[in-house]
């Protein structure tokens, strides 16, 4: 296997960003893991659980974008170092996505409609192909991306992630993640932000005003796309600012963990669901959909301390650590003296 000494440098700002996601997907992905466990269905109306529509409102399809974007510019670094690391990079690609695929699959009997699966097969149809364009076409994954982000807005979803893999893939390609550092883009991020909190504002006040509008299609889905934008915005302008070291301590942890604590807090949450539900008092009313909520923040902050103890002392969480030895498994050496190709 390749020398880890040829592993670029993490990136503060996809660490967090992918820990700050997870923070909000737990809470969307709660109600259906409890009702495949449960024998009695888990069903919150948004007009008498208030907490419900709080949810609906700021996080229901606002933390599933970023993943996805996220997933996609991750899968673009990836081939870039797979390009400069092995002579048969598309080989890795494919083991990294056959393996999202088993992990996803296992993962669909926990939590039927869960993401990794989809994010396989997408990965398979839409980004493995997209390796196949030459350096000087690489601004078409991020034109394409763009123009299927908006076509899937109009449904939200899994038709957001095909569009925002290719986004994300075209991002990497042009290395603007490493370029979003320092007080210029925080600047720029802060402005954004507001921008979209303006435009934002109306519909969250109807929203908070009348929950039930929150079914309305493609509204939803659009509305929701749109302050996931900027959520990544803030995060951009807050780590450019004295607060980045704090944001760092709480999300890069879980987020250089993401895909252990993400199927983790499924199994727990079965656990819950078997065992729990009842003495807990989860059930149908505004007292039991928070008593789900204050569940879901304690096992974000057991997944905390249990991500900073597990990195300091092994560096990668171990789904990311099997991840990556699969990935690299055999990988070929790539001859010396040879350039990678453009294609």
């Amino acid at each position: 296997m390749p020398s880890s000494a040829s592993t670029p440098p993490r990136i503060a700002l996809l660490d967090v960003a992918r820990g700050f996601a997870l923070c909000g997907i737990i809470f969307v992905n709660a109600p259906t893991v409890l009702a495949r466990f449960h024998d009695q269905d888990l069903y919150w109306r948004l007009a008498d659980i208030p907490a419900e529509a709080v949810l609906q409102v700021f996080v229901q399809q606002r933390f599933f974008p970023i993943f996805s974007l996220l997933f996609g510019i991750g899968f673009g670094m990836i081939w870039g170092s797979a390009r400069r690391r092995t002579d048969r990079p598309r080989l890795a690609l494919l083991r990294r996505i056959g393996m999202l695929a088993a992990l996803g699959a296992l993962h669909q009997i926990i939590q039927p409609g869960e993401a990794l699966l989809p994010y396989a097969i997408a990965a398979l149809f839409f980004l493995l192909p997209a390796t196949f364009l030459p350096a000087r076409l690489r601004w078409v994954p991020i034109v394409a991306g763009a123009a299927l982000t908006v076509a899937g807005a109009l449904s939200g979803g899994m038709a957001l992630i095909p569009g925002l893999f290719l986004l994300g893939f075209g991002l990497a390609g042009y290395r603007v993640p490493e370029r979003l550092t320092g007080a210029r883009a925080g600047v720029v991020a802060a402005a954004l932000a507001l921008i979209i909190a303006g435009i934002s504002a109306p519909a969250v006040i109807m929203l908070i005003s009348d929950p039930t509008q929150i079914a309305l299609w493609p509204f939803a889905s659009v509305l929701g796309l749109v302050m996931a934008t900027g959520y990544l915005a803030a995060l951009v302008a807050l780590l450019a600012t004295p607060l980045s070291g704090a944001l760092r301590a709480i999300f890069a942890p879980l987020g250089r963990m993401a895909l252990t604590n993400y199927i983790g807090a499924s199994l727990v949450l079965m656990l819950v669901a078997l065992t729990l539900t009842e003495p807990l008092g989860i059930d149908d009313s505004q007292a039991g959909r928070v008593r789900l909520i204050i569940v879901c923040a304690g096992i974000l902050l057991a997944q905390l301390i249990i991500s900073t103890l597990w990195l300091r002392a092994f560096g990668q969480g171990p789904l990311e650590r099997a991840w990556r030895r699969f990935t690299w498994w055999e990988a070929r050496p790539r001859t010396a003296g040879r350039q990678p190709s453009s294609s």
